[in-house]
């Protein structure tokens, strides 16, 4: 078993940004997740209210000292690592502090994207906020993450999900559609070579190259799997129509895992996963 595929998301809701290679941090991959787009109340906007989001490119240089933000149609732009004073969001339940990028960044957004009020933010501690203690444990942290500091899929469990989706479809008397990227379920760690589907839901800890992660919780998904990260325009009921008949319990429905490091190091794209419990 081996990681295919590394990403990273230096802008939440943002384009995917593929890596060779990643510093893995106590709360999650370096420079993953430390911006965001928050309305004019401090709320988080993404990609599940304003779907171009998706095609807002974003990258850092290391160790994240300055974002780069790039959209069809708009000027580059670079962001300096914020000192403003901190400011009040949300992120879903979760009330946390950010430094506000400045009006340059904001006019960008506003411009990219539409909405009047739009501000960027960055994370600058991420210590500050620590996952679900259910899950977690004292000194565990987490930065922009809908949760938890790392996600997995594996693409044997793709190909079954896939799969279940042609059989619907054709049970329906449809034409077999195209098969799902794993790019809609957005994930740092793809994993490849895993021998059967959903096997990752046995996992609790394992060791990529040299670094070792609790595997924690499943991931929820919601609406936003249903849209093309290369067509934000187009949307359709699937994968969660066919989640719902294969991988739903309390209510919701799952695919991948949640991770916490426990060690940090880097991971390059074709290193070894060993399952160590």
């Amino acid at each position: 078993m081996r990681l295919s595929q590394l990403h990273i998301h230096p802008l939440k809701s943002g384009a995917i940004l593929p890596v060779e290679r990643a510093r893995v941090e106590p709360w999650g991959l370096a420079g993953d997740r430390r911006w965001m787009v928050v309305d004019a109340d401090g709320v988080l906007l993404s990609a599940r209210e304003e779907r171009a989001l998706f095609t807002v490119h974003a990258s850092t240089t290391e160790p994240g000292e300055t974002l780069t933000l790039e959209a069809p149609g708009a000027p580059r732009l670079e962001v300096d690592r914020p000192e403003a004073a901190h400011v009040p969001v949300r992120l879903h339940r979760h009330e946390l502090l950010a430094r506000p990028a400045g009006a340059e960044a904001d006019d960008w957004l506003v411009r990219v994207l539409g909405r009047p009020g739009l501000r960027l933010v960055w994370c600058d501690d991420p210590t500050r906020r620590s996952p679900n203690p259910a899950y977690g444990r004292p000194g565990d942290s987490v930065a922009l993450a809908d949760g938890y500091p790392v996600t997995l899929t594996t693409t044997a469990s793709l190909r079954q999900l896939n799969d279940w989706i042609t059989e619907a479809a054709l049970e329906r008397g449809e034409s077999a559609p195209d098969p799902l990227s794993i790019q809609r379920f957005r994930p740092n760690l793809v994993i490849d070579g895993v021998d059967r589907a959903f096997a990752e839901d046995d996992w609790k800890r394992v060791r990529i190259g040299e670094v070792e992660l609790r595997v924690v919780k499943h991931i929820d998904r919601c609406v936003m799997t249903t849209i093309d990260p290369e067509d934000p325009h187009r949307r359709d009921k699937e994968p969660i129509r066919t989640l719902s008949r294969h991988r739903k319990w309390d209510g919701v429905t799952w695919f991948g895992r949640q991770l916490i490091p426990d060690t940090v190091g880097t991971l390059h794209v074709g290193d070894e996963l060993t399952v160590l419990d």
